[in-house]
């Protein structure tokens, strides 16, 4: 709810002109009315209408000002006329009224000009633009007609001391947690420029190879293509700047040039996504950066968790490898201590902690221990899985003796295995464990087929059907059985059923009395969440710490409560996306190079921006899209073969031929917006 002087957004209309401001109605919509902490916005103007807060505001300058953002960010494709020259024609003629030197003519020719641009423009930031000015013309036509009529210049056009604050988003950008330039890049896959695609990525994402495999792709579900027929395959897409630049042999296409250092030094603790995005940023502003890692190997849970069948080691090194070449340097098999981290706060200039969430959480059923031979932590699982089919490092002996292995490596042949999940990790340990030769592969989940998906994606979960995985929902371990020698035998199960809500919230499990049974195995694999481990924090630092028992920030700046300690990733939020991951390390980052240099914590307008318009949400699921071609079907890419690839760890999903690539880039309907604030 925002309080407002006038307002058409999203088609509600807010009228209170001529009301005291105790009498105002408020809007629904959640309206930037406070641009920061101590800064209110006068007006917002975008896509979708206009508000405006303050009625001293000066209409007739505001719709020139967003009329002249149109030119200053040049998004327009210039495929179409209306929206090559309208918006230029747009910001001519209200300027021309706003210094009084407009004509009737002029009122009518903006109308008409509008009009066209809306009805005619090929690409969704020509069809918007107008939009507002219309609401303004309409709705404040006197104040209009006032400067034409009496040759006056608009109210404050001469002496307008606000500051227009403009950004260029869209549905799928604001979905992104890394705010990705989702049409730029896409639109250099159209054009076959890949790297320019890449570039448009790397802007902020720096590991397009690794976001381009296994992004769970929220973007998708706030494209609004989606409300025509099917969502772009925008994740897809993405990988190919990536391919074509490691396929082709060519340098990095950094989006931008290293400055030279600044003589500040950032300490980074933990080399995952979180580390590597954070440590890539703050290298490009000419900061010194040095990474600490624990494994023997860069890449965090992306490279000891996520199969290679899922994200080539490969691929993922060389996004590790453009890190590199941003000069940043990289310590590995180094735990890092209290005693460190204390003389980190003398040596450098600021600490980003982003380590992740490695400690396996139980099921928490009667009898679970971890002294059960066959009980088997889901991180611990995928480590030695992938260190071994990526690096070839052998299972440790005491972890051979204690899960009953007779090989050096993980082989399940003739097992049955069950792993308890529902998220992302659990599907990592039941496709691992058809290919390490199970016999039969059980995920235990407590709620529905839905709920799976949207925790994982579509495409992971029938993966994982065609490859033989056998799921069990509305279930629950309730107790875990062993012989005489600590050996699991088997599994009591309870079943679960749904009681609706009567208020109409999320639904309760309810156990079915009667209903348990036995499931015999020789592994169970918990993998229902994991927690972080911060021995490595001194204690009289004191973070403060989140419920969740991550380290706190207030999800902005992500700063501690310690000055000059950051945290991002799954140290921060708890285990969550890799592209969630990314984002918050690419904000951090940009907060830290402002921060090692001044001492204060600041944002930028575009990350202020970014904030406001994730709050307003950017993407409407009930818009009607008219003006495009409907029908046109997703591409899908080719997939290994079902029975080829249960046997081995070959990249699954081939990816897109250049025909497959071109004729899904066409499909975006380039839904750039232009949102900004006066204050």
């Amino acid at each position: 709810m925002s309080k407002v002087y006038f307002s058409t957004w999203r088609g509600e209309l807010v009228d209170n002109r001529g009301l005291p401001k105790d009498e105002w109605k408020e809007s629904e919509y959640n309206l930037p009315e406070q641009y920061e902490e101590h800064r209110a916005s006068r007006a917002f103007i975008g896509w979708d209408g206009v508000s405006i807060f303050d009625d001293d505001v000066d209409v007739i300058k505001l719709a020139t000002e967003y009329a002249a953002q149109y030119q200053i960010y040049s998004e327009a494709c210039g495929r179409c006329a209306p929206g090559r020259w309208g918006g230029r024609i747009l910001y001519d003629m209200l300027d021309k009224i706003a210094r009084g030197e407009g004509e009737l003519s002029d009122f009518e020719h903006i109308k008409e000009i509008a009009k066209s641009m809306q009805l005619t423009s090929k690409c969704e930031i020509g069809k918007t633009v107008p939009n507002p000015i219309l609401d303004l013309m309409t709705y404040f036509e006197d104040d209009f007609l006032d400067c034409i009529n009496n040759k006056k210049p608009s109210k404050h056009y001469t002496q307008d001391e606000l500051d227009y604050i403009a950004k260029i988003t869209a549905p799928c950008m604001d979905e992104c947690p890394s705010h990705v330039d989702i049409p730029a890049y896409i639109e250099g896959v159209r054009d076959l420029r890949f790297d320019d695609s890449l570039m448009a990525t790397r802007q902020t994402m720096p590991l397009a190879h690794t976001c381009g495999r296994v992004c769970p792709h929220p973007c998708e579900d706030a494209c609004r293509r989606a409300n025509l027929d099917e969502p772009i395959s925008i994740m897809e897409l993405k990988r190919l700047g990536a391919d074509y630049e490691t396929d082709h042999g060519f340098g990095f296409f950094h989006p931008v040039e290293k400055k030279p250092s600044i003589g500040k030094k950032v300490a980074v603790i933990g080399a995952g996504p979180a580390g590597l995005t954070g440590a890539y940023y703050m290298a490009a502003e000419g900061i010194d950066v040095d990474v600490y890692e624990e494994l023997p190997v860069l890449g965090g849970e992306v490279t000891v968790g996520v199969p290679e069948y899922r994200m080539p080691i490969d691929r993922y090194n060389k996004d590790i490898e453009c890190v590199k070449d941003m000069g940043v340097n990289f310590i590995t098999n180094h735990k890092v201590t209290a005693d460190e981290m204390r003389q980190f706060e003398k040596d450098y200039d600021a600490i980003l902690i982003a380590t992740g969430t490695r400690l396996s959480k139980k099921v928490r059923c009667e009898n679970e221990r971890e002294e059960i031979k066959g009980y088997w932590g889901a991180i611990n699982f995928l480590d030695c899985i992938n260190l071994y089919e990526k690096f070839g490092i052998k299972v440790p002996k005491e972890i051979q003796q204690k899960q009953m292995l007779d090989k050096d490596y993980v082989d399940l042949t003739g097992k049955t295995v069950v792993c308890v999940g529902g998220g992302f990790t659990s599907m990592d340990v039941v496709r691992c464990s058809v290919r390490a030769g199970a016999k039969k592969v059980i995920m235990i989940y407590r709620r529905d087929e839905k709920t799976i998906i949207r925790n994982t994606t579509y495409e992971e979960y029938h993966e994982a059907v065609e490859e033989g995985v056998e799921f069990l929902f509305h279930s629950a371990v309730s107790k875990i059985v062993t012989d005489e020698n600590d050996v699991l035998q088997k599994l009591i199960v309870s079943k679960f059923e749904l009681i609706p809500d009567p208020d109409g919230g999320r639904p309760q499990l309810k156990k079915i009395e009667g209903a348990d049974y036995e499931l015999e195995c020789d592994y169970l694999i918990p993998a229902v969440s994991q927690s972080a481990n911060f021995d490595f924090l001194p204690e009289e630092w004191d973070l403060e710490m989140t419920s969740w028992a991550t380290l706190k920030t207030n999800g902005r700046d992500y700063m501690t409560s310690r000055k000059g300690v950051f945290a991002a990733g799954d140290c921060e939020y708890g285990p969550m996306t890799i592209v969630n991951a990314v984002g918050q390390a690419k904000r951090a980052a940009s907060v830290i190079s402002r921060y090692v240099q001044t001492g204060e914590i600041t944002l930028t307008d575009e990350e202020i921006m970014e904030d406001h318009l994730r709050k307003l949400k950017v993407y409407d699921k009930n818009e009607k899209v008219t003006g495009w071609l409907p029908g046109l079907p997703r591409a899908v890419s080719e997939k290994l073969d079902v029975e080829i690839r249960k046997t081995n760890n070959r990249e699954v999903n081939l990816g897109f031929t250049q025909e497959e690539a071109i004729a899904e880039a066409e499909r975006c309907m380039r839904c750039y917006y232009i949102a900004m604030v006066a204050t």
